[in-house]
């Protein structure tokens, strides 16, 4: 068995094309995982949803953009915070802009009803017994501070506390990790899209898995990220100039920092 293991393509088509172009050039897999935040805050939320359900064998999460999308609810800062501390006021107009355009996206695309659908988890038990679970942020969770690298092992032992399984993978956090503890393997994928990290190439992984064991391996897939800033441009993108960001490197929060150090 073999499992192809994506998370957080954001709406990046160049990038899931070219993770989608090394599976094949690995080749290929049994099925796929794809661990939540397809659309939002990229440049072609209807093309990436339309090159995912068209993969064979695939079962999806949800993730915290794709519970934005079609409720209404924005990630922090709160309007209050903002007028707290306004040099977070840029970061809250941004969010808000992008995920306006995004949900006229979705609606106008008839995909609407689909991101309504998305479960919170999948599982899986492999060949030799290893009970696998996959969520995007935390076992019950889409959203929150997500698995990073600087938990504690007693911090990271709550989060699992739900997770009733052996081999846990998450996004969210666009930081790819690899632990253990207390016998629980935790892997956090990275992200496909909108790197928070030195390097900026997309990261999925490729699980191999059959009676004698399992292995994980994280794929690290470049792609043409002066590209995406010039498709942010040509579509329009209300954010262009935020997302663009990403794309140059300029987005590592402090805690990726504190982590890298």
């Amino acid at each position: 068995m073999r499992i192809a293991l994506l998370s957080d393509i954001h709406g990046n088509t160049l990038a899931l094309d070219a993770v989608l172009a090394d599976i094949a050039e690995q080749g290929g897999v049994d099925r796929y995982w794809i661990l939540g935040d397809f659309s939002s805050m990229g440049y072609d939320p209807v093309g990436a949803l339309e090159r995912i359900t068209k993969l064979p064998n695939v079962a999806f999460v949800r993730g915290n953009h794709d519970r934005y999308t079609v409720t209404g609810e924005r990630p922090g800062p709160t309007l209050e915070q903002a007028q707290a501390n306004p040099h977070l006021l840029p970061f809250l107009l941004a969010m808000a802009e992008n995920l306006a355009w995004t949900q006229g996206q979705v609606r106008a695309s008839g995909w609407w009803d689909w991101f309504t659908q998305l479960p919170l988890e999948q599982r899986l038990t492999l060949p030799d017994g290893t009970r696998l679970l996959g969520v995007h942020a935390a076992p019950g969770l889409d959203d929150g501070p997500g698995i990073i690298p600087l938990l504690s092992d007693e911090e990271l032992l709550t989060l699992l506390k739900p997770a009733e399984a052996d081999l846990v993978i998450v996004g969210h956090t666009h930081v790819p990790l690899d632990r253990t503890v207390e016998q629980v393997r935790i892997f956090n994928l990275g992200s496909v899209s909108n790197p928070l990290r030195e390097r900026l190439e997309a990261t999925y992984a490729l699980l191999n898995a059959d009676e004698s064991g399992h292995t994980i391996e994280l794929r690290y897939v470049d792609y043409d990220h002066n590209a995406v800033i010039e498709e942010l441009q040509r579509v329009g993108h209300p954010t262009a100039h935020f997302l663009a960001k990403f794309m140059r490197g300029e987005m590592m929060p402090p805690w990726a920092r504190q982590a890298r150090g």
